[in-house]
């Protein structure tokens, strides 16, 4: 699909200045700056904290149709060999989001230049990676006002080929909290541990005990996951820790099941605060809600990627975590995956999307805005 605008060279750099959740401001910077050299008469720029919204009017519009992109990094120092790598030291775009940004700068341009009937609302989010920036965008005056009927998103997927799109009916990411555990007790000598309270010893018993909150506290039928992914105690080895904490991430399929777990894991904590003599305290940080996808709105992504001549995959159930299941619990619409065939992961420091998935993820979703106003 052409464009005026050059794709590779936006998302690269793009790809240079990546940045923390609602610490976007190089981005929104560059990001308006491409949006108001496409500006009409027909778009409307509305800016949101370090997020913007984009409303191009339709002809003889009965509905508005919203597509969302999320614009932030992560903590990552990057470790590829590109000329056009991370100049944010320890901040990559490690999740795609560049490319995201990229591919609604392109259908933008599309629409603006070829309008549709019903209006579109293109939607800038930041903070997708933490602390959850959709939520707080979907409450805002700014959103309401310009609150599509209909919704949709996409996300890279390095594991899938370049020409191929993904998505399935239903529930397609989990239900996700953080979780941060610390303990507190009494450090001493190595020599006296009668002396002190070892929460090196706590922290290490905790990790193996709630995971039988999995295994013995849930149905069998329920799926469901707790990961400690950090753990820090002590500062030398010949003291005992008066410290510890834990780093980790609750996934569930159901979203009653988050609380069941939480539950389950605070009794765990009074009673370790007994048998240990110690204090734990927990945060649960950003709680994601669930992807469910409309079952119509996937059977027309289908339908349409078909004719385009785009391979569609069913895609699986995953344990992934994605904010924009806040928007999709209030209005209804869908997310797919968009192949772009990297042999390193999401969140990998090395992670190389293929740049020729750009066209195909434009055409993917101008022609989903066509099929919708249809």
């Amino acid at each position: 699909m052409d464009t005026d605008i050059d794709l590779r060279q936006i998302r690269r750099e793009l790809h240079q200045i990546p940045e923390l959740g609602f610490r976007e401001f190089k981005t929104q910077a560059y990001l308006l700056e491409k949006i108001e050299a496409m500006k009409t008469d027909r778009v409307s720029i509305k800016r949101w904290r370090t997020g913007i919204l984009v409303k191009v009017d339709g002809l003889s519009p009965k509905q508005t149709i919203g597509f969302r992109s999320d614009m932030d990094g992560l903590p990552i120092t990057e470790s590829t060999n590109f000329d056009f790598k991370s100049k944010h030291a320890g901040r990559m775009h490690a999740c795609g989001h560049d490319f995201h940004m990229t591919i609604a700068l392109g259908v933008m341009q599309h629409i603006i230049d070829n309008p549709l009937q019903d209006d579109a609302v293109f939607i800038y989010q930041p903070a997708e990676e933490g602390p959850g920036g959709a939520l707080p965008m979907l409450q805002s005056d700014e959103f309401q006002e310009w609150k599509p009927d209909v919704i949709f998103a996409l996300h890279i997927a390095p594991e899938l080929p370049v020409g191929t799109v993904s998505s399935r009916e239903g529930l397609l990411f989990a239900n996700t909290s953080e979780l941060f555990i610390d303990f507190t007790g009494l450090g001493g000598h190595a020599a006296y541990p009668h002396l002190s309270r070892d929460m090196t010893v706590a922290a290490s018993n905790f990790v193996i005990q709630m995971q039988q909150i999995i295994s013995r506290g849930l149905n069998p039928l329920e799926s469901a996951v707790i990961t400690v992914g950090k753990m820090e105690s002590g500062f030398v080895q010949n003291a005992i820790a008066a410290t510890a904490r834990l780093e980790g991430t609750i996934r569930t399929m159901n979203p009653e099941t988050i609380g069941t777990i939480k539950e389950k894991l605070e009794r765990l904590m009074k009673g370790f605060e007994i048998s240990h003599e110690c204090k734990i305290s927990v945060d649960y940080g950003a709680n994601y809600y669930q992807v469910y996808n409309q079952d119509k709105y996937v059977a027309l992504f289908e339908r349409t990627m078909h004719e385009q001549g785009i391979t569609y995959m069913e895609a699986n159930a995953a344990m992934t975590g994605e904010d924009f299941g806040d928007m999709l619990k209030e209005i209804p619409g869908f997310m797919f995956w968009l192949g772009v065939d990297s042999p390193y992961g999401l969140h990998n420091a090395m992670i190389n999307p293929n740049e020729e998935a750009l066209e195909v993820g434009i055409r993917s979703v101008t022609s989903m805005f066509k099929s919708l106003t249809n």
